[in-house]
């Protein structure tokens, strides 16, 4: 299981010349606004707390002047806090002294800014392998792993131009790559795209989770744009006024919104893109191959208020029965697996809800199946209509209900339908 990298504690940070008095009227209780009247000093950072794991990618998303840039540069020593801890693989980097802060940056973490910070004067190559000569590598070792950081960005063939003959997006690239370069575990990523171009800055987020699936690093994303937020966290942290209004994952942010501040900045989101199919699918309740009859099947059909029913053989799907096949008089006589439809959709249960929308035309409940093939649930196309369209926040419906844990309790076919059904279940 992967540990905690990067855990802050209770960290703030007030500018002024009394920053401890300030501090102190903060733990009392009193507002920015009245810290602000009455001692000059701005309270920028306030009580934040939050840990990532190894690997994850936590992005912190606010507006201009909610904390965020300020958060960041904390992380990295760049701004010294006034209270709280930055533990980095458990050990407390706050308050370092400034050879220890420089040896920090070197060692574990590195940053990508908003305006590539590229010198002009040298090539890309260069650019790339600034931070390892800073740390004093070999010339040869140096070259090297600039170009393989290059070659990773697909900028390989420009590693002998310079800043000015690229690009926006290329001298993005370049800031990526010497961040890669460097080799460490921690990036800090204050805006790096929010430069570009909306296309080239779409581009730069599918190579940033292309580059992450390879490398695995833990990643910390300053952005103001909430679709880029949902994009690319793993976790996500909404900022307002310097403290942390709420986090989660995208689809507890977005269904579950903590306040409406939260919920002003999540109406407009396209539901499908950040919901997974786990968030719209019901049991299965299948019928078991060889144990349920056609006569089983249409009690169960009339039980459930369904019109079919995925068959299965040791979880795994055959295909769909639905009851107008099994009232089709052509269809007397045959067992449950021959009169089963075998083109049935199927789709697995982290695929985004939007990627439903033509298997649902298809006329039958989707099988949702799990990385063994094994049926774990079905969704039936009215389901997507209702979460894309956001029905149960307008009426005040409940949500799809939440399936059991474990395969085996969703796919009812461990055992003959019918026999579950009589032993109570839905």
């Amino acid at each position: 299981m992967a540990h905690d990298k990067l855990s802050v504690r209770n960290l703030t940070k007030i500018f002024g010349t009394d920053p401890q008095h300030a501090l102190r009227m903060l733990k009392d209780g009193s507002a920015k606004e009245a810290i602000f009247r009455e001692t000059g000093s701005v309270v920028g950072v306030h009580d934040v707390s939050f840990d990532i794991k190894a690997g994850q990618i936590f992005v912190v998303m606010g507006l201009s002047g909610s904390g965020k840039s300020t958060l960041i540069r904390m992380l990295n020593g760049l701004i010294k806090p006034t209270s709280g801890e930055v533990l980095i693989d458990g050990e407390n980097v706050a308050n370092r002294s400034d050879a220890e802060i420089v040896r920090i940056r070197r060692e574990k973490i590195a940053m990508v800014f908003q305006h590539f910070a590229l010198f002009p004067h040298k090539t890309v190559i260069d650019n790339v392998a600034y931070g390892l000569k800073v740390k004093g590598t070999d010339a040869a070792i140096r070259h090297a792993r600039a170009l393989e950081a290059l070659e990773r960005v697909g900028l390989s063939a420009y590693a002998k131009s310079y800043p000015e003959q690229l690009s926006g997006g290329m001298q993005q690239r370049v800031g990526l790559a010497r961040a890669l370069a460097a080799d460490v575990d921690i990036l800090l990523m204050d805006e790096p795209f929010g430069a570009l171009d909306p296309l080239i800055r779409r581009d730069m987020q599918e190579e940033l989770l292309r580059i992450q699936q390879s490398l695995n690093k833990t990643i910390v994303f300053i952005t103001h744009d909430l679709n880029e937020a949902l994009m690319l966290g793993d976790r996500i942290a909404i900022m307002k006024g310097g403290r942390f209004v709420q986090v989660g994952t995208a689809e507890e942010i977005v269904g579950a919104p903590a306040d409406d501040y939260v919920a002003a900045f999540t109406q407009d989101i396209d539901r499908s893109r950040v919901f997974s199919t786990m968030r719209v699918a019901e049991p299965a309740h299948a019928l078991e191959a060889g144990t349920d009859t056609r006569e089983t099947a249409l009690a169960a059909m009339r039980s459930l208020g369904r019109d079919a029913l995925y068959l299965v053989k040791a979880g795994l799907p055959l295909g769909v029965v639905t009851h107008r096949g099994l009232s089709d008089e052509s269809t007397v006589g045959q067992s449950l697996e021959q009169a089963a439809r075998k083109d049935f959709p199927r789709t697995s249960g982290d695929a985004p809800i939007y990627t439903l929308y033509p298997l649902a035309c298809q006329g039958v409940p989707i099988a949702v199946v799990d990385d063994d093939d094994r049926l774990i649930g079905i969704v039936e196309p009215g389901a997507i209509c209702r979460e894309v369209g956001n029905e149960r926040d307008r009426t005040g419906a409940d949500a799809a209900p939440p399936l059991p844990a474990g395969s085996a309790a969703l796919a009812a076919g461990r055992q003959p339908l019918a026999a579950s059904l009589q032993e109570g279940a839905h």
